[in-house]
């Protein structure tokens, strides 16, 4: 379900990128506008083989397959690198253009349009309508789902990898269907509380995305800043808290800890402790900054409680997850 999910914003995303090449294609090459076509492809036939397949455990043509399940994570490895280095790209040259004049912004991307230019000059291949500005920052926009994609999709190409050739052990046939029963016990309290966290999320990036790129008065921007930290302190120390309480519930749970083999759990584990290095070392270098610069105020002692309460938060939802994970079904 969430492999489709990425997978359709991805293909809108595609869509977005076709319709802002073909905006100026006279002075662009051709792959410009080849390559999101055949990307789109790629998603479509690749979700598809993935709903139908991701289950299997194949037991013939094994060194085949292995190739073939091989070259399609790599390619989702490729794809993904070239989504980030476009993204990065894109915010580059619009930090650029906001810091320089206009004079010097044309002369530097004309080096960079050339590359992909078929004729004219760097001035024809300029996105001027209010169509081709709505492509362009609709596909920017879309780029963190297609990177998602591509890993979600690594993932799952992976754990099908390892599992080429495996037989499944008799005692772990068990199946655990999830019951899910919206108005009977806490579940409805736990989805209204997770829509209203949600919800409160996105108003309070929209404001804050708002008051900083739109306002030019430095006390707007700290109410800004100080309302983003405060909900994210409050946010992440019930998160905490959570975490801690449902470690504790496993204390008092009789069920055994499953420790057989299991490909996908212990990509899950991989990934779930991989993913968090990277927050961890940004926790680390904010409290470093923090602690090194001079003027100390209301600020910076909402960045520095936000950095470590990042890190408990983490520590704390790895630890629940993981144990969580080597629990037998009931």
């Amino acid at each position: 379900g969430g492999l489709i999910l990425f997978a359709i914003f991805s293909l809108v995303m595609d869509v977005f990128k076709i319709g802002y090449y073909s905006s100026f294609y006279s002075c662009l090459s051709a792959i410009k506008i080849i390559y999101p076509i055949v990307q789109a492809i790629f998603v479509v036939v690749q979700t598809y083989f993935l709903w139908i397949s991701a289950k299997d455990c194949v037991h013939v043509h094994l060194n085949v397959t292995r190739c073939g399940l091989m070259l399609t994570l790599t390619t989702n490895l490729a794809v993904w690198m070239s989504a980030v280095t476009d993204e990065s790209v894109h915010k580059a040259h619009s930090k650029l253009k906001k810091n320089v004049t206009e004079e010097i912004f044309r002369w530097l991307m004309k080096g960079n349009l050339s590359t992909g230019m078929r004729s004219g000059s760097a001035e024809e291949c300029n996105c001027n309508s209010q169509l081709c500005q709505i492509f362009k920052n609709g596909y920017f926009w879309l780029y963190p789902f297609n990177i998602e994609y591509s890993l979600f999709a690594s993932a799952m190409v992976y754990v099908m990898w390892k599992n080429v050739g495996r037989f499944i052990d008799h005692h772990s046939l068990h199946i655990h269907r999830l019951k899910f029963r919206l108005f009977r016990k806490t579940f409805f309290v736990g989805i209204v509380l997770g829509l209203i966290i949600l919800v409160s999320g996105l108003g309070v990036l929209i404001l804050y995305e708002v008051q900083v790129n739109s306002s030019t008065e430095s006390s707007k921007k700290s109410q800004a800043l100080t309302m983003y930290y405060i909900f994210n302190i409050v946010c992440l120390s019930l998160m905490s808290l959570v975490c801690i309480g449902g470690s504790v519930i496993y204390r008092f749970d009789k069920r055994d800890m499953d420790r057989h083999k299991n490909p996908t759990r212990t990509l899950d584990v991989a990934l779930l402790m991989g993913a968090a290095l990277g927050q961890y070392a940004i926790s680390y270098y904010s409290i470093v900054a923090i602690v090194a610069s001079t003027p100390r105020d209301a600020i910076s002692a909402l960045n520095l409680t936000y950095a470590l309460l990042m890190i408990a938060q983490h520590t704390f939802q790895n630890i629940f997850i993981i144990e969580g994970l080597h629990r037998q079904p009931p």
